[in-house]
This record gives C-alpha cells, structure tokens and sequence, in this order.
C-alpha cells in the first residue's frame, strides 16, 4: 500500500521574521510543502486531462484549495485515495468531466502514413517520440505515459493508441518508479523547448553603421577641440613679458 514519503526529522529553529510575499509564477511549476508531496503522488504522465498544464500545476492547485482530489484520470481510484490522504479531504468518485479511469494506452504511429511534420515531438511531454523534418517519427515504447497530445496534433491521422496494460488501470497499470523516470524526462523536455525557443529567437541587430559624414565630422570636431584646449594650455604656461 502506498504511503506518503515523511520528511526527515530536523531540530525546530527559533522563530524568525516572515519573509516578505514574493510574487511567483505558477508557470515555473516550483512547488514545495503540501503541493510537493501531493505532486509526488501523482502518476507524472503529464496529460493535462486535469485541466492544468502538467501535474505540478494540478498539485499546486490542490493544495491551494482550487481543485477537486478527483481530477486525475490515470491515477484513478487509487490516486484519489493518495491525495484524500495527504490533504484531510473526503475520497469522491473520479469527476467523470475530466476522463475515466482505464488501462493505460500507448501511442503508435503508422510509418507509411507519417511525413514528418514533428509536430508531435513538440507535444510529447516526455520526448517519447523520435525523429527528424521530413524522416519518419517512431515511438519509444518504454518512455510513452499514454498522455494522448499527440494525437490531435498529427495532421494526417497516422497517430492510434493501443491498450498496453488489459485489465489494469490506474496505479495497478503503472509504477512508481515509471511515474519519476516520467518527471525526469518530462523535465528535460522542458529544458530541451526552452534551449531551442533561444535558438530560435533572432540575434539583436547590429547598431547601424555611423553616416560617413558624420563620422568626419566628429573626428575633425574632436581635433578641433584637441586644439583650442592645447592652445589654451600654452597661453596659460606662456611667460609674462
């Protein structure tokens, strides 16, 4: 039976000012306290089928009070209990407006149909799929979590989902070892994006050359004035007659 992770034990400190509020973005997807641990539970497939952007967003919004402990599709009745247990509330039934519970699915592409388009690379949030501009793309078997983005984003179709766990749904399809190799990848998916969006962004430009004219004229404005304070200087060393 799962449990949560206890944090280890440390001497209490005295009391100490509060810091002042800092304003962060969720989009950071930083969590710590109750949404860390409640973030620890959940399966890390990064569906969005909770109707957050991925599951550290879900279990921020849990732990801030905004969202149901029944939202997770691929925890099912289980990761319903986890968080019941974490957070104090009452175990509900799954909102069947996000989803149901069932056998975990996994994506497969149909080679003769796929261009190419790398459209799904983008959308796979655990960089489950490989492949080139214009090459065939294939799936890594042992890193899909079943998210389903894929699927919509594929223009021609060439992207079905097969059952890959019969008869076992939720935690009973999936493992929690899955669930952090998921996270970690999920994470270098995210540091893959960001890494390509500043390569894609244009470099500054370069400042405009200076007019020629202009240019001359501030040479010869600045030898000018060279002068004067050089004639300035002598006039003042001069001696008296």
């Amino acid at each position: 039976m799962w449990r949560p992770r206890n944090p280890r034990s440390r001497p209490k400190k005295p009391a100490s000012p509060a810091p002042a509020p800092r304003a962060e973005s969720r989009a950071s997807h930083t969590v710590n306290g109750l949404a860390a641990r409640i973030n620890d539970a959940l399966p890390q497939t990064q569906c969005t089928r909770c109707g957050y952007p991925d599951c550290a967003g879900y279990a921020q919004a849990v732990a801030d009070g905004e969202a149901g402990i029944n939202q997770c599709p691929p925890g099912g009745a289980e990761g319903i209990a986890r968080l019941a247990l974490l957070t104090g509330r009452p175990a509900l039934p799954l909102d069947p407006q996000f989803g149901t519970e069932g056998p975990r699915a996994m994506a497969v592409i149909d080679e003769a149909w796929c261009i190419g388009c790398t459209l799904c690379l983008d959308a796979c949030p655990t960089d489950a799929i490989v492949g080139i501009n214009k090459r065939m793309h294939t799936v890594i078997e042992a890193h899909c979590t079943g998210c389903e983005l894929c699927i919509p984003v594929c223009p021609v179709d060439c992207i079905s989902l097969e059952v890959e766990t019969p008869g076992r749904s939720g935690w009973q399809a999936w493992s929690q070892a899955q669930a952090e190799a998921a996270l970690q990848r999920y994470k270098l998916h995210g540091l893959h994006r960001e890494a390509a969006k500043r390569e894609a962004e244009p470099a500054p430009a370069a400042a405009e050359p200076q007019a020629a004219d202009t240019r001359k004229r501030s040479i010869v404005e600045a030898a000018l004035a060279r002068a004067r304070a050089a004639a300035e200087q002598r006039g003042k060393t001069a001696p008296k007659p």
